[in-house]
């Protein structure tokens, strides 16, 4: 019999039903038992849908950490509130998968990381792109050492004009910016597992609002209100390493270009390079002559063998709920995550500023 885990979810929104309902629905040893949002009818319709019978409702996150019986909570609330829901559910003596970014600054990032290490519980962050099948292959193709020394890096996220305009994504209150926050954070996430380097020296960074006042954009998802556009819609980031080692970070939601790419990064070693741009392909040379191999991913297993089959959202919830059954480190460390918080601030700094961010040497 495999250990039952009552999981609590805080934030009844778009991620939580388009995420991490379905994925945690899809395992047979985690029971959903509590819901809570600041709409009441959004926590009771998830609960109606993927609660057990006897799953309570909370508009009140503090009330929840007191009163409902799990023993993992998932934060999918705006960026401003991450940090303090995570803390407190911390304490409370849950552990916590909080989605991306980790917080709204790395000052509210770093109280997360220190509730976890102080209450001893486990943290992750919801990085789900770390768990596609092409992501998963070149992390071991990295980790192999068969790219050799990775030198030069881009992560990519960008978009030609696709604005979100639902939730609270243009409130720079609400989420601490636009798309490096939002989409940006996933390519450096993926682009800084990949090279297994955490310790940036000097970023520079610039951030633009070039398009958000404009009316009748050819937005994907219908126009955005320029009023309430207050986010930029473009940033990019220029990030040294402490071994010297540089990555392009560039990120947009509207930007007048036909080179898109979200939630990728190309990648360059002394013995072969990588990129996502066209599916994955590993590229070097071998006996005098240059290669592309291109995985072939799209095999699948035994389907009753796999029993979260190639989702990234299922594997990421079953790798987390394992991590918390079996005691392990969850995929996506707070260490690594924070990190990324680190650099997304500089970026941002330096925009504000126009001048280079530099790091404390460790």
């Amino acid at each position: 019999m495999k250990e039952l885990v009552k999981v609590a979810l805080i934030g009844c929104g778009g991620i939580a039903f388009g995420k991490h309902l379905p994925a945690l629905a899809a395992l047979d040893n985690v029971q959903i038992t509590a819901f809570c949002d600041i709409i009441e009818e959004r926590a009771q319709n998830a609960a109606k849908q993927f609660g057990t019978p006897e799953a309570r409702v909370f508009t009140d996150y503090r009330r929840l950490l007191a009163e409902a019986d799990a023993s993992v909570v998932h934060v999918c609330t705006p960026n401003r509130s991450h940090s303090p829901i995570t803390v407190a559910a911390l304490e409370s003596g849950r552990h916590v998968l909080c989605e991306k970014p980790m917080a709204i600054d790395a000052g509210q990032a770093a109280a997360m990381l220190d509730a976890a290490k102080r209450t001893g519980k486990k943290l992750s962050i919801a990085y789900q792109n770390r768990h596609r099948p092409d992501a998963w292959f070149l992390k071991q193709a990295c980790a192999n050492g068969d790219l050799g020394e990775i030198y030069y890096a881009k992560a990519h996220a960008l978009r030609r004009r696709a604005v979100p305009t639902w939730g609270v994504f243009l409130n720079e209150y609400e989420q601490g910016g636009g798309p490096l926050i939002d989409i940006g954070t996933h390519a450096l996430d993926l682009t800084l597992w990949m090279m297994d380097n955490y310790t940036p020296r000097m970023v520079v960074g610039t951030a633009y609002k070039k398009l958000g006042d404009q009316k009748n954009a050819g937005n994907a998802w219908g126009d955005w209100d320029p009023a309430q556009f207050t986010v930029e819609d473009a940033a990019f980031g220029f990030i040294v390493m402490e071994n010297g080692a540089t990555i392009v970070l560039e990120s947009s939601w509207a930007l007048n270009t036909l080179d898109i790419d979200e939630a990728k990064t190309s990648l360059c070693g002394t013995k072969a390079g990588a990129d996502m741009r066209d599916g994955l392909r590993i590229n070097g040379v071998q006996y005098g002559k240059q290669y592309i191999l291109k995985p072939g991913l799209d095999a699948q297993g035994v389907a009753f063998f796999d029993a979260a089959g190639t989702d990234p959202a299922e594997l990421e919830a079953k790798r987390w709920i394992d991590a918390v059954v079996q005691d392990t480190e969850p995929v996506v460390k707070p260490e690594q995550a924070f990190v990324v918080t680190q650099i997304l601030d500089a970026i941002y700094e330096s925009a504000r500023t126009g001048k280079p961010v530099y790091f404390d040497a460790k």
